[in-house]
């Protein structure tokens, strides 16, 4: 959600009633919890999956170590922006270049697990949040999760045999969200259980109402019975399998991206356009690029195609950005389909003054993209906002144009 303009100043004062809403709200009904049988919320929560397996029922099982990933410098207008400066101050201690922590994996296995809410909070029979698997926008503190702000976890559905979750905040209704933290989690289940262990399952909560959602289901071979999570519902299994999820920092692991290029490959149809504009359309306040129809005509001229990836079938975005050389769009999670794009890919990505957002960039470093940014003036500091989520674009079409000549002079 995006706030007004003129309430941004009292984001962090809303942010900080709302947190602390929710520690009184749990407060009091972790206390009525056993009062409620099963129905009661969490006792308590776990910060870590490995303090989870020590509970009674629960197995842990490992997949790949936490390891540092090198983060190459990123060139932009203006150049060194706070936003990329910021990440790239994290420093390998030995080497003293950029990376970030790339998380380790795993997968709990929960005798008698439950499933609550359409973030799939993963809790134990007795009562324990593991926290690890359950994050939440904006939440470091288990006591904080959304989980607290009903008295109960709601009307529950048992599920005999074995369920899987693929379920994690952002994932009902974004489609970057779905890619990387849905099956994402797909690619850590294979990873420390096997292919096999989806084809045990029985069930698989995971969102799967809208048209895209179901194609790539489909096309990652996720076949059997579905269960739409719900808000202020329960779902609970005889056994419960609940990956890591690799992405919750939004960082695109590289192994993450390498299963999604292989489960979902190009079709092999020819004929694609061999540059991109990707269009977020005309309505306002949806993070469109206001001087489209301006800018338009010049990027026809150098070869560009403009494409709404939203008009488009699953399979036909893969093939689509596969066969792209150049990509030029405002932020959106339409270009999560850069997944599927080939090394050396030339991508620019515009952005409103307000808003910044890394998770594209993620996805361009993992790659192998060539990747610049164009932020509109004036660009933010570090102490300004950076809450414009769904602010329009609006940069003046000559430096557009004067940064897509440089990504594309030597082509």
């Amino acid at each position: 959600m995006s706030l007004p303009v003129w309430l941004r100043p009292w984001w962090p004062l809303f942010k900080r009633l709302h947190l602390l809403v929710t520690r009184l709200l749990g407060h009091l009904f972790r206390a009525a919890s056993p009062l409620l049988g099963p129905r009661g919320v969490p006792r308590r929560a776990t910060a870590h999956a490995t303090e989870t397996a020590a509970e009674p029922g629960v197995v842990l099982h490992p997949g790949r170590p936490e390891e540092p990933w090198v983060r190459p410098a990123t060139t932009g207008e203006p150049a060194g922006h706070w936003v990329f400066t910021a990440i790239h101050e994290a420093t390998e201690p030995t080497a003293k270049v950029p990376c970030t922590t790339i998380p380790a994996t795993f997968t709990l296995e929960i005798a008698g697990g439950r499933l609550t809410g359409d973030y799939a909070a993963a809790t134990t029979p007795t009562k324990v949040l593991d926290h690890e698997t359950s994050t939440y926008f904006g939440v470091f503190d288990w006591r904080e999760h959304p989980i607290f702000l009903r008295p109960t976890l709601g009307p529950t559905e048992h599920v005999d045999g074995t369920v899987l979750s693929l379920t994690a905040r952002g994932t009902s209704e974004n489609y970057y969200h779905f890619l990387y933290d849905a099956l994402g989690r797909l690619a850590v289940l294979e990873e420390t259980m096997g292919e096999q262990a989806l084809k045990e399952a029985d069930a698989v909560v995971v969102p799967h109402r809208t048209r895209y959602q179901r194609q790539l289901l489909e096309l990652a071979g996720v076949t059997t019975r579905l269960i739409q999570p719900e808000r202020g519902r329960t779902v609970s299994a005889d056994r419960l399998l609940v990956p890591s999820n690799p992405n919750w920092a939004l960082q695109a692991p590289p192994s993450t991206v390498a299963w999604l290029r292989d489960r979902l490959p190009p079709s092999g149809a020819t004929g694609a356009p061999r540059r991109l504009y990707v269009t977020r359309g005309s309505t306002p306040r949806t993070r469109r690029y206001v001087e489209e129809a301006a800018l338009w005509p010049e990027l026809e001229r150098r070869g560009f195609t403009r494409i709404d990836p939203g008009q488009h079938s699953v399979q036909e975005q893969i093939d689509l950005f596969h066969g792209a050389e150049a990509v030029v769009s405002p932020h959106g999670a339409a270009l999560t389909n850069l997944t599927f794009a080939r090394p050396g890919v030339r991508v620019l990505e515009l952005f409103a003054s307000t808003y910044v957002h890394l998770g594209l960039w993620a996805i361009c470093q993992a790659v192998g993209a060539d990747y610049r940014y164009l932020v509109a003036e004036p660009a933010s500091g570090p102490d300004g906002p950076n809450q414009g989520v769904l602010d329009d674009v609006t940069i003046p079409p000559a430096r557009v144009l004067a940064s897509v000549d440089a990504l594309l002079a030597d082509l």
